[in-house]
């Protein structure tokens, strides 16, 4: 997808910093920052590095500071928010932002113009700077200043005397910088004529987009030194970031084998669905252990079980990424302990968490997905059958945090102080949206997963276990209705907990007739699609919660307990997109005009590329128009069910069950 902004919009400063651009590496390293190269976010910067691969992420280089010297005058093409004061003010003399593949700014100071190109290198934590002179006679100097910050991507760091000041020659064109012990050293690459200047503080920047988030928002960076380059027409000059020591020759071989690997990203179909693909590229990540695993979301979150499984088939199926599916599949089955998956694995390697209801059960669904695209019936058998038949049998007799089968065949889940459904919020001890009880969709993925091993049993020939997964599925699908079905309001209880139902109108609903083993179909399958339609839907997504609910947040805005209180009180999930498409198109019979329809349901998250996180989808929207992007600013499962959806439903391009 071609994106490409002109100086109306680079040079209106409040337009161009709500635009932001992603660079990732492949093993859980990015680069990212606005379409002007200011950082509104702690999060910005141009080489945070996964220092244990996917995770222990340090934002080592946040930014170069560069200015152009034409003719004697001095140029600044940089720009930063210190308070409220904006300065250098760069952007006034940008021109344009190309992303296609690569961020690419271009820049007229005086009669010469300039073109800056940043790309990441694959599988290392590398990151590429070059700068060509493509208008203008004569020369000009650049001077660029890196400027440090060696600390973990979640914090901040300020001035102070313990920093290591000294830059260090590693070998022709290339110095090395490090700041602090335990954290690893910064090579820069370079061809620069000049190495020096003294080292400073550049104190006090400001970033707003913390702000907003009730977060730490001001920081101070280092700069160690000063490279000056000599800038002539046609000619490309580099700096190169890395945690290795890369010489400046090295720039082209990495940028011709990054071109070629994204060019075999493509899959064949439209221009919405090759951006997708791209996009989805960017979560698909190589574990330290060599297997592959989903980064959930950019430029904040790591490793969850959950965004993973429900993720996969749309950025490894639907891509014809094979090989990582199965990958992936086999990572977290390893991990697999009393039953369950992972939720979460934590940033520096400790113990992962298992506090979660569903990650396990949408497991059996990427199984299944995985089975049906590829057939490789080898693969699952020898790799994840025992894990799958461990898993039923704990559910059946139970596992952690209450996850039980119970009398009447359907899955219980709860405790106090704990959240387990993808509506997990919680701030402190408050736990926003418990769902303690029989929550709907988990009792829908219960049924999917005993109908998916039910079929496993049969092809793998084990009559017994195939008995009693039909039986017990058979259970769950007569009591469903029977529990969960609200007549008055025409669709499904949410969480049914005893005595208690709970009759919000809540997206969870959808995936009774979304998924493939639907545990609800017909006219009442109809009439819970045109319930989520009607105070549901928007276009960038699904609320997770009715307008009309006296807990409904239109705003997901505010401090840490404002926007988790807000999480699943109405904000608008973009991946809910995906099953909602799913299940609308299956309750019209998959006919011609519900697909027309359903494309539909895509256009605005198809006007979203060119929003916030260019190329990509964000986490989530503000519940009420017009819908503001919120959260990451490229989220996996966004992609991942907007792609799926549309390649299968709407393009009808689906296997073969």
């Amino acid at each position: 997808m071609h994106i490409l902004f002109g100086k109306d919009i680079c040079r209106d400063f409040e337009a161009a910093v709500s635009k932001e651009w992603l660079e990732t590496n492949g093993i859980g390293g990015f680069a990212s920052s606005t379409i002007v190269g200011a950082n509104t976010r702690r999060y910005h910067g141009l080489l945070t590095a996964a220092t244990g691969p996917p995770l222990a992420r340090h934002l080592l280089l946040s930014r170069l500071e560069e200015v152009l010297l034409v003719g004697g005058e001095r140029h600044e093409l940089s720009c930063n928010r210190y308070g409220g004061v904006v300065h250098p003010r760069g952007y006034l003399h940008q021109e344009a932002f190309r992303l296609d593949p690569f961020p690419t700014f271009y820049y007229r100071a005086g009669d010469v113009e300039i073109e800056k190109q940043v790309f990441m290198a694959h599988g290392e934590n590398t990151t590429v700077v070059t700068y060509a002179m493509t208008g203008g006679s004569g020369e000009a100097t650049l001077e660029v200043r890196p400027l440090v910050a060696f600390r973990d991507y979640h914090g901040t760091t300020h001035e102070n005397s313990s920093i290591h000041r000294e830059v260090t020659r590693e070998g022709p064109g290339v110095i090395g910088l490090r700041p602090y012990p335990g954290l690893p050293t910064l090579y820069l690459g370079h061809d620069a004529e000049g190495v020096g200047g003294a080292g400073w503080w550049y104190r006090d920047f400001w970033y707003p987009r913390e702000t907003e988030r009730g977060l730490d928002d001001r920081e101070d960076l280092f700069s160690p030194c000063a490279l000056t380059f000599r800038l002539r027409p046609a000619e490309v000059r580099v700096v190169i970031a890395s945690t290795e020591v890369r010489g400046p020759g090295a720039w082209q071989a990495l940028r011709e084998e990054e071109v070629k690997r994204r060019r075999s990203l493509r899959v064949g179909r439209d221009d919405f669905a090759e951006a997708l693909a791209t996009a989805a590229d960017a979560f698909l990540i190589r574990r330290g252990d060599g297997l592959r695993s989903v980064i959930a979301g950019y430029p904040w979150f790591g490793e969850w079980g959950r965004d993973a499984m429900i993720a996969l088939p749309g950025l490894t199926l639907v891509t014809g990424r094979f090989e990582e599916a199965r990958s992936i599949l086999e990572a977290f089955a390893r991990h697999g302990d009393r039953g369950m998956i992972p939720n979460r694995f934590p940033d520096y390697g400790e113990t992962p968490d298992y506090n979660t209801a569903d990650a396990t059960l949408w497991m059996f669904h990427a199984v299944d997905r995985y089975l049906a695209y590829t057939g490789d019936g080898a693969f699952v058998r020898e790799a994840l059958w025992p894990t799958l038949v461990d898993v039923v049998k704990w559910h059946v007799q139970g596992t952690r945090y209450g996850i039980c089968v119970a009398g009447d065949g359907l899955l219980r889940a709860g405790e106090p102080g704990v959240q387990l459904t993808w509506m997990d919020a919680k701030v402190g001890d408050w736990v926003v949206t418990p769902r303690h009880g029989k929550a709907v969709e988990i009792n829908a993925l219960w049924y999917n997963a005993l109908r998916v091993m039910e079929g496993l049993a049969r092809r793998f020939g084990d009559a017994a276990r195939e008995r009693e997964y039909s039986g017990r599925a058979a259970r769950v699908l007569a009591r469903f209705e029977a529990t969960f079905w609200n007549e008055a309001a025409g669709c499904l209880y949410d969480v049914v907990d005893g005595d208690r139902r709970d009759a919000a109108i809540r997206p969870n609903q959808v995936f009774a007739v979304s998924l493939p083993h639907a545990v609800l179909t017909g006219e009442r399958a109809r009439r819970v699609v045109e319930v989520v339609r009607r105070d549901l839907l928007t276009p960038v997504g699904l609320r997770s919660l009715a307008p009309g609910d006296a807990h409904y947040c239109g705003r997901f805005t505010g401090d840490v307990r404002a926007r988790d209180g807000a999480y699943h009180q109405g904000t608008v999930w973009g991946w809910l997109i995906g099953p909602f498409i799913s299940a609308y198109v299956k309750a019209q019979g998959g006919s011609r005009e519900a697909r027309e329809e359903a494309q539909g349901f895509l256009s605005g998250l198809h006007a979203h590329l060119m929003d916030a996180g260019l190329g990509s989808l964000s986490e989530v929207f503000d519940g009420d128009p017009p819908h503001l992007p919120k959260g990451c600013t490229a989220q996996a499962w966004s992609v991942a069910e907007a792609l799926r959806a549309y390649v299968e439903d709407v393009l009808e391009e689906r296997p073969e069950d």
